[in-house]
């Protein structure tokens, strides 16, 4: 079996920095005795314009037989011949994965300690393997390797030349292209790729196969189109691994989404804030967890309460900060806290750090003695998914049981929905949200809270700001009047992207 990997360089960027990439010196040839047989690592040319490294895999079917595992697919012994004869020595399969992962186990995890920066790094690469096995043709290799940036050339491998009537066999040569995949990417596709296209496996698939498919699959296959597919031949066609590994496939898919607002509209609000000089626009959930973090961090706040925590997102970020001492995530839906506990690795998580974090279930519109005591309360994009009737109730809970000495409550602007075009007159941004906000009432509802339970509260524009509809997100951070003072109620009139002022002259203001 043979697979090349070719770069090219530049001044900035030699070509033979593959070498560094793949742990591997472009100087010499090197062998690795694997449970497979003998895999060779070569550079056929290394220079810094063009430099290509080589994978040749000798397979020692002999030894593959005398350990059981020369037998065909579904466990069951082929022809005796057919054990010790067959495409394992010519054709990719998942032998050839097998010694990707082997050979190259750092590269593919992204691990490079001598350059650490060049593994983020996205350079062109040109990935061939002479003799394919691709049980659904040339079709079927664009349909896997097109979605994930690859420009796919796959030519089918005629039966034999001297008899073109015959027709072409199953098997392609395939050369793969691109410049913004990087090079662990370009392996994990491979690792995955190369057994699903050949549609069988050389050992027995167990249960350890889902978690070895999840690893390599991160990133890009909780979205491909071939899903289900590549998740059902990867697992041999096992139907009840195949389940399992779709249903943690879904949670990923949802854990690497924000459902607080749709993405498509916190992409475009990137967009349109960003200059010409920026590439890669800050998302408007970014920006809405970076002003939170902001508003806790001012006010002091070490043990932190995230109602209606959802799928962990900002209880991932306040974990970041040694500030915060005590994280709570609190959410009505179970599916949302294993999404959450995914997310955050709490299974894997150490000692120390899993001492900082609670999730649970629980409902907002109910009082709960356990939320007493707290610094701070966190209520993002929350409101908006309650029944205004229960919206009093929520209130209560938070400001008049709970009474958090701090309290951050973000919801959308619904005046900023007419800056999206692919968001129709009259649609709020999420199917689930039951009302979103002008400034005016967002406005009206804070100063009203804030009167009825003893706080001040500072109203704060979050993402670009619009002069005629005003920022997207509208953000009111309260906070707890002592005793002795009166609390401060923010004019009823004033619109809620008024320019922040500090506490201390509002005070006087009012």
């Amino acid at each position: 079996m043979f697979l090349t990997i070719t770069t090219t360089g530049t001044p900035e960027h030699p070509a033979t920095d593959l070498g560094h990439l793949l742990h591997k010196h472009p100087g010499r040839a090197q062998a690795f005795s694997t449970s497979l047989g003998t895999a060779h690592v070569l550079y056929p040319e290394a220079d810094t314009d063009r430099c290509t490294a080589a994978l040749l895999l000798e397979v020692d079917a002999v030894a593959l037989v005398r350990r059981g595992k020369g037998k065909g697919r579904g466990g069951a012994p082929d022809a005796a011949l057919a054990q010790y004869v067959n495409d394992r020595p010519y054709a990719a399969s998942s032998l050839l994965a097998v010694a990707l992962s082997a050979v190259f186990s750092s590269a593919m995890r992204g691990v490079c300690r001598a350059r650490p920066e060049l593994p983020g790094l996205a350079r062109p690469l040109r990935i061939e393997i002479p003799a394919l096995p691709a049980r659904g043709g040339p079709a079927l290799v664009r349909r896997l390797f097109e979605p994930l940036g690859w420009a796919v050339t796959a030519d089918a491998v005629p039966l034999d030349t001297r008899f073109p009537q015959w027709g072409d066999s199953r098997y392609v040569r395939l050369v793969l292209e691109s410049d913004t995949v990087t090079l662990a990417q370009a392996l994990r596709h491979l690792y995955v790729l190369l057994p699903v296209l050949d549609d069988a496996k050389h050992y027995w698939v167990s249960s350890d196969e889902v978690d070895k498919l999840l690893r390599a699959g991160e990133g890009w296959l909780p979205a491909h189109p071939e899903q289900k597919l590549i998740t059902s031949r990867y697992l041999s066609r096992r139907w009840s691994l195949a389940r399992q590994a779709t249903e943690r496939l879904e949670l990923l898919r949802l854990a690497e989404t924000d459902d607080s607002d749709v993405e498509e509209i916190d992409n475009a609000v990137a967009a349109g804030a960003g200059t010409e000089t920026d590439e890669r626009p800050t998302p408007l959930a970014v920006r809405r967890r970076e002003a939170i973090l902001a508003e806790l961090t001012s006010a002091g706040a070490a043990r932190v309460l995230d109602l209606g925590c959802g799928q962990g997102q900002l209880v991932q970020e306040l974990l970041k900060d040694a500030r915060f001492t005590e994280i709570v995530g609190i959410d009505v839906s179970v599916r949302a806290l294993t999404i959450a506990a995914r997310r955050l690795k709490l299974d894997r998580m150490g000692e120390r750090q899993a001492a900082r974090v609670t999730l649970r279930q629980g409902s907002l519109v109910y009082t709960d003695k356990q939320l007493e005591g707290y610094d701070a309360a966190v209520l993002s994009e929350v409101i908006e998914h309650l029944d205004l009737p229960r919206l009093p109730a929520l209130e209560y809970a938070v400001f008049g049981a709970a009474r958090p000495r701090t309290v951050v409550v973000t919801t959308p602007n619904v005046e900023y929905n007419v800056r999206w075009e692919t968001l129709p007159a009259g649609h709020a941004r999420h199917g689930d949200h039951r009302f979103e906000w002008t400034r005016e009432q967002f406005c009206a509802w804070a100063d009203a809270v804030a009167a009825r339970h003893g706080y001040t509260v500072v109203l704060r524009p979050v993402g670009p700001e619009d002069p005629e509809v005003g920022p997207p997100t509208q953000m009111a951070v309260f906070t707890r009047t002592p005793p002795h003072e009166p609390a401060h109620r923010t004019p009823a009139h004033e619109p809620a992207t008024h320019e922040p002022a500090t506490r201390e002259k509002e005070a006087k203001a009012a």
